[in-house]
């Protein structure tokens, strides 16, 4: 399930992409079939290892593209292990809302970013995630968890104070926010709830199906409720 539409970030053969607290590695691997060098950056080294075997069984199965890389490197966002420009495209995908100096994280994106270079940054958009917080403390007390509510203008103000210029911006997965306002009513935890397992096993199907009606609704609902919103952003040249 990719929150980034690489349409409106391209990568292939012949650039270098850091996926920026990659978690389980939704963004790396289409980077890399895509053809790209990609480097699968996390504090989680765990994570990191079932990224690293995914990578393995890709190569392995055909599904990598001659040439193309893709490695796991563990650290810090703050102080990232990378030469300054060494990036034409970074991705920080659901990570900015975790982390307490979340500036310093974006001046580290615009360090290791090439000029001229492009990044895409989703967080979780204001209204979903509002009432997300209103429904659980849980969901947003949780050691590791959510720390701030990002407004979009906030987003881009922020991106634009470290240098940036800030483009286009889309909302995704509005089908997945009803899923987390159930969860955040029945208990976060608590997946065994029928309404939160009739849910998530929708969105199972949907992924799975992608039949033309979800699509429909989904394309509807991205605007009001869409769980996450997108920016795209440019170093200058």
């Amino acid at each position: 399930m990719l929150t980034v539409d690489f349409g409106r970030l391209p990568v292939g053969p012949g650039q270098r992409v850091l996926d920026l607290g990659c978690g389980g590695g939704r963004h790396a691997f289409e980077v890399l079939r895509r053809g790209a060098d990609v480097v699968a950056f996390d504090q989680d080294a765990a994570e990191l290892e079932s990224v690293g075997s995914m990578f393995a069984a890709m190569d392995k199965a055909g599904e990598v593209p001659k040439g193309a890389t893709g490695e796991t490197v563990t650290g810090d966002a703050l102080a990232m292990p990378f030469p300054d420009a060494s990036f034409d495209r970074v991705i920080a995908a659901e990570v900015l809302e975790h982390i307490p100096d979340d500036t310093a994280a974006m001046r580290e994106i615009v360090r290791v970013l090439k000029p001229g270079g492009l990044v895409a940054v989703t967080v979780p958009s204001f209204l979903p995630e509002r009432i997300c917080w209103a429904l659980s403390e849980e969901y947003h007390t949780a050691p590791g968890g959510h720390i701030r509510i990002y407004t979009l203008a906030e987003l881009a103000a922020k991106l634009k104070a470290t240098g940036l210029v800030v483009g286009p911006h889309h909302h995704a997965h509005g089908l997945h926010s009803p899923y987390w306002w159930i969860k955040c009513a029945v208990g976060v935890d608590n997946d065994t709830h029928p309404l939160a397992k009739a849910y998530h096993e929708l969105l199972v199907w949907d992924i799975m199906k992608r039949p033309a009606a979800t699509r429909l609704a989904e394309a509807v609902l991205n605007p009001l409720i869409g769980k996450s919103v997108v920016v795209y952003a440019r170093k200058p040249a």
